[in-house]
């Protein structure tokens, strides 16, 4: 009888130590596979054919560890590839890099078991900027700190490697970090075509390190998210000068379009108002006509760049065309429309042309104003609104404005005039 129980025991605790060798095997899994493999020991023992016990036990319980690593792999692997469907799908489906940026995230946060935070830094020219951001109680786009120049995510920018903390509170990294960070965590470089374009930092409540199929994981996103923000940045940078003015480096009518749009889905959800200042330059046709194009040019970068550096942060000032500038106030009223028109109108005058030859040009500016829903429902309407008021106001009060008069009604369709010929 105690050869039979040393048996067992002898063939449970080797069991129990092939199963604690394996990696691959979950430590919640362990136990119900050992309490499985003991019952299958009971279950031979009471075989009637004893010189066959031990061969049947080893059996059963070698089989039991192969089926169970072989379930393990397939299906880590099936986890892998449902996580490169839904990274490829949700990384590709914008161009917007916020957008790209907070998929990012929140795949991070999916993939690692007992994640509590994910952050991604952009990196450009030896600097890195905050992306986005989120942690497990789901609080979005908030940094944890202030980057330190020695700390993990410029460690890991500047060697271009991975950095794996399994301990934040024993590293070198984070000796000087405040005493309730704890944990681990892990930071990647984004690398799209041998450059650095960002780091994402994931970490985990728990100490220790990760495992081979995380790792692999957070390499595939690393991967997948390196090359969105790659595509995302350049789609924003080409964006951004097809909306730019070539002149001024203001946002040109195409912007101007797409910013009224926006303002007048905004206006009708939270019911408000906004305005739109059409605004014309007085006496710059005599500053072309004397000084030429080129200073021209030059008259109008400055002292456009100067008025969009002193209206509110709210606001949108744009070039419409030649010497022409369109204003859009956000939450603006008729009272909040005329003190900001009157504040531009001052910061012309005050503003001294530079002119070769220490030559004196004067330059004047006069506004039209129509307010949305007052004058206009469209973005179109708007804008006809407000220049119909400027050339009232050209004609019987240059130097100031006119306020759009009544509701703006449809355009008569333009027709071409028939031909006499039969």
């Amino acid at each position: 009888m105690n050869n039979i129980n040393e048996d067992r025991n002898d063939v449970f605790h080797g069991a129990r130590e092939i199963i604690n060798q394996d990696a691959s095997i979950p430590p919640e899994e362990k136990e119900g596979i050992l309490k499985l493999i003991q019952m299958l020991i009971e279950v031979a023992e009471a075989s009637p054919y004893p010189q066959n016990k031990n061969n049947l036990i080893k059996i059963f319980t070698q089989e039991i560890i192969y089926k169970h690593s072989l379930m393990v792999l397939v299906k880590q692997q099936a986890d892998e590839l449902d996580a490169l469907k839904s990274i490829g799908m949700n990384l590709t489906s914008s161009l917007d890099l916020q957008t790209v940026l907070d998929s990012v995230v929140t795949e991070a946060l999916r993939l690692i078991k007992n994640a509590h935070a994910a952050h991604i830094y952009l990196y450009s020219h030896g600097t890195l900027d905050f992306g986005a951001s989120l942690n497990m109680d789901g609080v979005r786009n908030k940094a944890i700190s202030v980057l330190r120049p020695h700390g993990l995510t410029y460690s890991v920018a500047n060697s271009g490697e991975r950095i794996i903390v399994e301990d934040l509170s024993r590293h070198p990294l984070y000796k000087d970090t405040p005493p309730d960070w704890a944990g681990s965590i892990i930071g990647i470089p984004l690398k799209f075509n041998n450059s650095i374009v960002g780091v994402m930092n994931l970490s985990r409540t728990i100490s220790g390190g990760f495992t081979m199929a995380e790792l692999r994981l957070i390499g595939l996103l690393a991967e997948k998210a390196a090359a969105a923000i790659s595509n995302a940045s350049l789609h924003k940078v080409v964006s951004g000068l097809a909306n730019t003015d070539s002149v001024t480096g203001l946002p040109n009518r195409r912007a101007l379009d797409e910013r009224l749009q926006e303002d007048i889905r905004v206006a009708k959800r939270n019911s408000s108002q906004f305005s739109v200042v059409m605004m014309d330059l007085d006496g710059f046709k005599n500053v072309n006509d004397t000084y030429g194009h080129v200073i021209g040019d030059e008259i109008l970068r400055s002292l456009f760049n100067y008025l969009a550096e002193n209206i509110r942060p709210t606001d949108f000032l744009a070039r419409y065309g030649g010497d022409e500038l369109t204003l859009i106030t956000r939450d603006a009223d008729q009272g909040v429309a005329e003190i900001v028109t009157q504040k531009i109108i001052q910061l012309v005058k005050d503003y001294t042309p530079p002119v070769p030859e220490h030559k004196y040009a004067r330059l004047g500016i006069t506004g039209g104003i129509a307010l949305y829903p007052t004058h206009a429902r469209n973005a179109g309407d708007l804008l006809r609104a407000a220049d119909t008021a400027l050339y009232q106001a050209k004609k019987h009060h240059r130097g100031s404005f006119s306020i759009a008069r009544g509701m703006t009604g449809d355009l008569n369709p333009i027709t071409a005039p028939r031909s006499n010929k039969s």
